[in-house]
Formats: structure tokens, C-alpha cells, sequence
């Protein structure tokens, strides 16, 4: 493969890239940056592209790192929730009743694996992620999209585990509540 041509099929990745990165960082600037870098490092070294994947996945892979990088730089500019008397969310106790089980039980999600290969899953999926209140979608992303530790993000954003879970287990909650009303329910429906 020539360069321009690699140069070029990088460039053509960009549009991804960014909305990857926008979802992620949920900040247009260091989005942006995170890209640039991504794109930056990709053309200085296309030798490192060995083919073993698609190039998009591999500009993905460093796009990743440059995520976690800008996290950590930028990190302690967001203001997150310090304790477990946070004031209580509603969603927590909703689903449930006073024995911990579920008031209603949850709807039937077929196979879910299945369904990341689906583009308009994904695009429910991103669209669902975005409205979660922007703490909670920045540590879902860091620790299910980015797969970083719960140790390293504790440490990297101040927070105390206990908070890191609650704060997960809200996500998740409101996850599952937007999949299951704008995704699950609608195909079970066709």
C-alpha cells in the first residue's frame, strides 16, 4: 500500500474517529485533539499497521490511549458527586422491591451478542449513552468502552470505589431502562 493512499484511508476514518471520541470525552476540543494525535500518530508510523486488523480498528486501538491520556490530563476538571450521601436516585429503588427482587421482571433481550453487530442497535446503544447524566456516561465509557480498572479510575478521578460503584450501578440502571423502552420493546413489538 503507498503511503497517500494509506494517508488517505486514515483520513477517510476521521468522521469515525470523532464521533468515538466525542462519545468518550463528551468535549469537542479534547475530542478533536485526541483524534489529531491518533491521525498524527498513524501516518508517522504506517509501518506499525501489520494487517492483523481493520485499519479502522487499529486507528480505534490508538484512539483509545489518546483517550485515556486525555482523561488523565484533563480529569480533575469535572466535578464529580464525593460520597455515598449523595442524595438518593430514584432509579435505584424503582426496579425493585424491599427484598431486592424485581418488581417487574425485565424484559426478554433475545441475544444481545447478536446484536452488537446491528448498526442501528449501536446507534440506540450511543444515543442511550449520551443521555445518561455526564459523570455517570464518562465512567461507563472509561470503564466498559475503555476497559480500564476500576482501581485506575478511582485514582485517576479522586473517587472513593464505593462512589465508583454506585455511580456505575446508576448507569447501568438507566442503561437498561433506555434499551429496554427505545431498543427491546420496539423489536419485540415488530
Amino acid at each position: 500500500m503507498s503511503s497517500s493512499t494509506f494517508e488517505q484511508e486514515v483520513a477517510e476514518s476521521r468522521a469515525y474517529l470523532m464521533k468515538f471520541a466525542r462519545l468518550q470525552l463528551r468535549n469537542e476540543s479534547w475530542a478533536e485533539d485526541a483524534v489529531s494525535e491518533t491521525v498524527l500518530a498513524a501516518i508517522a508510523k504506517p509501518q506499525a499497521f501489520e494487517r492483523r486488523a481493520q485499519l479502522r480498528t487499529w486507528l480505534v486501538g490508538i484512539l483509545k490511549h489518546k483517550i485515556v491520556d486525555a482523561l488523565r490530563q484533563h480529569g480533575r476538571e469535572v466535578t464529580l458527586g464525593q460520597g455515598e450521601d449523595d442524595e438518593a436516585d430514584p432509579l435505584d429503588y424503582l426496579p425493585f422491591k424491599a427484598d431486592g427482587h424485581f418488581a417487574e421482571r425485565p424484559a426478554d433481550w433475545g441475544n444481545p451478542e447478536q446484536d452488537l453487530d446491528n448498526r442501528q442497535f449501536m446507534s440506540i446503544l450511543e444515543a442511550c449513552t449520551e443521555k445518561l447524566p455526564p459523570v455517570q456516561g464518562r465512567l461507563f465509557l472509561m470503564r466498559e468502552w475503555l476497559e480500564m480498572g476500576s482501581e485506575e479510575i478511582c485514582k485517576e478521578l479522586s473517587l472513593t470505589p464505593t462512589n465508583l460503584y454506585v455511580q456505575l450501578h446508576r448507569a447501568r440502571l438507566r442503561l437498561r431502562e433506555c434499551l429496554e423502552l427505545n431498543w427491546f420493546a420496539r423489536r419485540d413489538a415488530a
